[in-house]
C-alpha cells in the first residue's frame, strides 16, 4: 500500500529541549493511526511538525506527499487539522463558524451547501445553527471542530487529542464518526493518552519522552509481548501486596488494577516466590494466575519510571 506519511530520523529541539527525539515510522493510506503518550511525550508537537505548522530541528517527513519543511502550504492544502482546543471561534455562530471555513478552505457555494448539510448531519446539530459556539455543550462543539476540519475532504486528517474532557459515551461517538470518515477514505492521526481509544486504532505508536517505544497493530503489540513474565494476584488488599511485592529485587515492575495487582517477576517458580511473600506477611486470602498483557501494561511496562509509586 502507498503511504500516506513517512517520516525519518524527525527530530524537535526547543533550546537544550529535545521534544521528539529521530523518530521514523510510515502510515499506509486510509488507516487510524493512533498515537498514545503521557502529556509531554511528544504527539502533540510530532503533529504540529506533520502538519506543517512548526519546522522540524533535523530529519525528513512527507506528508501527502509533500516534505514538511520545504512546502507546509502544501501540506496544509492537503491535510484536516482539529488541535486540542477544536479551532473554533467561540464568538461566532455555529453556521458562520462553518461558513467561515469553507471560505478558507476554497469551496464552491454549490460545495458548501452539501458539506454543511453534511457537518449539521454528523455533529447533530440540526435546528441549532444559529447557537453561539461558546454555548454549546462540549461533546457537540468536539464534532462540529471535526466537522470544519474535514470540510474540504482532506486526504489525511490530523486530530491532536480529540476526546479530551468528554465522557465515555460522547468518545465513543466521537470514534464512530472517525471509523466513517476512515471508510471513506481518510487517513487518520489521533493523538490520546487514553490507552482503551487505542483499540479503534489499526495501528499504535506509543511515545515517551520524545521517542518512539512501541509501535505496531494492537493484535501484533499483544503477540509481540505475549511471553512476558506478567502475572496477576487478585485481593481484597491491592495497596498491601502492591508494597509488599514491589520491594523485590526479582519484581521488575507492579501496578495496581482495582482489586487486582500486576507484577512482572523476573525468578523462576515465580508464583511460589509471590505466594510465599504473601503468606509471610499475613495475606492468605489471594489468587495469582499468568495474565495477558493489555496494551496498558505494555505501555506502563515501556514507559513507567521505577519510582516505587502505585499506578492506581
Amino acid at each position: 500500500m502507498s503511504h500516506a506519511i513517512e517520516a525519518s530520523l524527525l527530530t524537535k529541539n526547543f533550546g537544550s529541549f529535545i521534544a521528539v527525539d529521530s523518530i521514523s515510522f510510515a502510515v499506509e493510506e486510509g488507516k487510524v493511526v493512533g498515537f498514545i503518550g503521557a502529556n509531554g511525550a511528544g504527539k502533540s508537537t510530532t503533529i504540529k511538525m506533520l502538519c506543517g505548522l512548526t519546522k522540524p530541528t533535523s530529519g525528513e517527513a512527507i506528508v501527502a506527499g509533500f516534505d514538511v519543511a520545504k512546502h507546509p502550504e502544501k501540506v496544509r492544502e492537503n491535510i484536516g487539522y482539529m488541535s486540542q482546543k477544536f479551532s473554533l471561534y467561540s464568538d461566532l455562530t455555529v453556521k458562520e463558524n462553518i461558513e467561515f471555513y469553507g471560505g478558507v478552505y476554497g469551496l464552491s457555494n454549490i460545495e458548501l451547501r452539501d458539506r454543511f448539510s453534511w457537518v449539521m448531519e454528523v455533529a447533530d446539530l440540526k435546528g441549532r445553527e444559529n447557537l453561539l459556539t461558546r454555548d454549546l455543550p462540549l461533546g457537540w462543539r468536539q464534532r462540529l471542530a471535526l466537522g470544519c476540519a474535514v470540510l474540504h475532504r482532506p486526504k489525511i486528517v490530523f486530530l491532536d487529542e480529540p476526546t479530551s474532557g468528554v465522557d465515555p459515551v460522547i468518545r465513543n461517538k466521537f470514534w464512530q464518526l472517525i471509523g466513517q470518515l476512515s471508510g471513506e477514505g481518510a487517513t487518520i492521526i489521533v493523538t490520546t493518552h487514553h490507552l482503551e481509544e487505542a483499540e479503534f486504532c489499526e495501528n499504535i505508536i506509543m511515545m515517551h519522552l520524545g521517542k518512539i517505544v512501541v509501535n505496531g497493530s494492537p493484535e501484533g503489540i499483544r503477540r509481540q509481548f505475549s511471553n512476558l513474565p506478567l502475572f496477576e494476584i487478585e485481593t481484597a488488599q491491592p495497596l498491601n501486596v502492591f508494597n509488599l511485592v514491589e520491594l523485590e529485587p526479582w519484581i521488575t515492575d507492579a501496578a495496581i488494577y482495582g482489586n487486582n495487582v500486576h507484577v512482572y517477576a523476573e525468578i523462576e517458580a515465580p508464583v511460589s516466590a509471590i505466594e510465599g511473600i504473601l503468606k509471610k506477611n499475613g495475606i492468605v486470602d489471594f489468587q495469582i494466575t499468568k495474565a495477558s498483557p493489555t496494551l496498558e501494561d505494555i505501555f506502563v511496562k515501556e514507559t513507567r519510571p521505577k519510582t516505587g509509586v502505585p499506578n492506581v
